[in-house]
């Protein structure tokens, strides 16, 4: 049975298989990804019993701008509607904001855009990486 939690306190194992799953380096960083998680306005997860399916989590300015950082669904279950369900769960807490900001990177962007999602013309993401590593 699938549920969604809002809760911020997701072990940091769980985690880490989550975001190596994807690929994703902040999974290699267990500890800190666990502090990171807690960090966010805004988390929701998706979980099959006690395993941790997929994460969406956002950052705002309490009024105008929310910003997600992070949406991953595992390999496994992905295409079946998980990373969906969150971004609209997502959508609806933010309902009342100007605008849910995101980088959806190729191919991601597709799915964005079938939820909504569009690229401003006159902007373009761009990154500082501070720690190299």
């Amino acid at each position: 049975m699938l549920r969604y939690s809002e809760n911020k306190e997701i072990d940091k194992s769980q985690l880490e298989a989550l975001f190596l799953s994807v690929g994703w380096k902040s999974g290699r960083v267990p500890d800190r990804l666990q502090r990171a998680i807690r960090g966010y306005d805004t988390v929701i997860s998706a979980w099959e019993g006690e395993r941790l399916l997929g994460l969406i989590a956002a950052m705002d300015d309490g009024e105008m701008t929310a910003y997600v950082h992070y949406l991953l669904v595992h390999p496994d279950v992905q295409s079946k509607g998980i990373g969906g369900e969150l971004l609209e769960r997502l959508k609806g807490k933010y309902a009342g904001y100007l605008k849910i900001a995101l980088i959806g990177e190729h191919p991601a962007a597709k799915f964005y855009a079938a939820h909504g999602f569009a690229a401003e013309e006159h902007a373009s993401p761009m990154y500082y990486f501070p720690d190299k590593t």
